[in-house]
């Protein structure tokens, strides 16, 4: 197997689950004993530490289940790397997901809402998280807009694909490979979507939607466009190669798309950034774990439709994302309807194997 090809890690085979979770398991007891003494910190009682740790706990399970999807998303892509970039990016990678998203993200969330500096707002994190919290609820229209644009264009791209041959719902995904020679469809399905859910708001909120969710869009689109550039010249941009640099950065954009509602919606639990990042963090680590394992196992050839789940997983969590611009949607629900839809696809798939094992073609 070719340098440029080989799975990461090497194929690893027999590699138990365990192993691939080391790093996982060790992050969770690193954070979880973080948890227990902030908890004690700030309560100075056993059970206010026990229900920190308890909070974390949930936290780290709503990542994992919001962000499952983005898993297998990940690691189609990553598949198609270089091996010094699938490293890069699962270790700058989670480096960037957990302190930047988790931590530096909210911060710059309120740094723009609120007008003041970077220290004021952590300051007024760790002493006033009441009006910490208000204020990034106050921030929730934009981000969801903007993020449930982008993350609709990366669903609707993978099945406006006159190339893709594999079709799980086929009666709609047929259809759709058919449309993907017309130019620009899919941004066309997306800015119905965008002036549909504008128009059902009223005044400045209209604005503030359809002005976040048309950076959505150029943002995937010049994403796009400098992944293209980056990775199609070899001999001026030697680091960049196929695979390289340009993948780097959209999975870096995708991974910060898909942990927005994951961010914002952790404030219904707790008001303290720091049990936050704790808890999100090891939720991170999971899902990064999991792309390696799908990565080096081949899981996404060996299940067919899986691909397919976590690609309407992420249409149905970009459409949530714009309703939570109407009404408020518990996350327990978003994280539920995501894994579902990815079982099914996994159902499929068995069924698919078993059926082809009885009647080969």
């Amino acid at each position: 197997m070719s340098q440029q090809t080989r799975p990461l890690g090497g194929g690893a085979p027999g590699r138990s689950i365990l192993s691939y979770l080391k790093w996982a398991i060790i992050v969770t007891v690193l954070g979880l004993v973080l948890g227990a003494a902030l908890g004690w910190q700030t309560t100075g009682t056993v059970g206010g530490m026990l229900s920190i740790l308890f909070i974390c706990t949930v936290l780290a399970v709503l990542e994992i289940s919001l962000s499952f999807d983005n898993a297998i998303v990940n690691a189609n892509k990553l598949k198609e790397m270089q091996p010094v970039w699938q490293h890069r990016f699962l270790t700058w990678g989670i480096l960037i997901a957990v302190f930047g998203m988790r931590i530096v993200f909210p911060l710059l969330i309120v740094v723009v809402a609120a007008g003041i500096g970077p220290w004021q707002a952590l300051v007024l994190a760790a002493a006033q998280p009441e009006e910490y919290a208000r204020i990034m609820h106050d921030a929730h229209l934009p981000i969801a807009a903007f993020g449930g644009t982008f993350l609709m264009m990366v669903g609707l791209s993978f099945f406006f694909d006159h190339e893709k041959d594999v079709h799980w719902v086929s009666w709609l995904e047929r259809h759709m490979a058919k449309y993907a020679t017309i130019r620009g469809v899919e941004v066309a399905v997306v800015l119905l979507f965008v002036i549909g859910f504008s128009h059902l708001l009223e005044g400045a909120e209209r604005t503030v939607f359809f002005s976040a969710a048309i950076w959505g869009l150029m943002t995937f689109l010049l994403v796009e466009v400098l992944g293209g550039l980056l990775d199609s010249s070899q001999e001026t941009l030697k680091g960049a190669a196929r695979g390289g640099l340009g993948a780097f950065l959209y999975l870096e954009v995708l991974d910060a798309s898909f942990s927005f509602d994951g961010v914002i919606g952790a404030f219904a639990l707790s008001q303290n950034l720091f049990v936050i990042a704790i808890g999100l963090g090891i939720g991170a680590m999971y899902v990064r774990s999991m792309t390696i394992m799908l990565v080096e196992n081949g899981t996404l050839s060996e299940y067919r439709f899986l691909e397919h789940g976590a690609f309407y997983a992420i249409i149905a969590l970009s459409i949530v994302m714009f309703a939570q611009s109407l009404v408020h949607i518990p996350e327990v629900i978003t994280g539920l309807g995501g894994a579902a839809l990815i079982g099914i696809s996994l159902w499929s798939s068995i069924r698919w194997n078993r059926a082809e094992a009885l009647h080969p073609a």
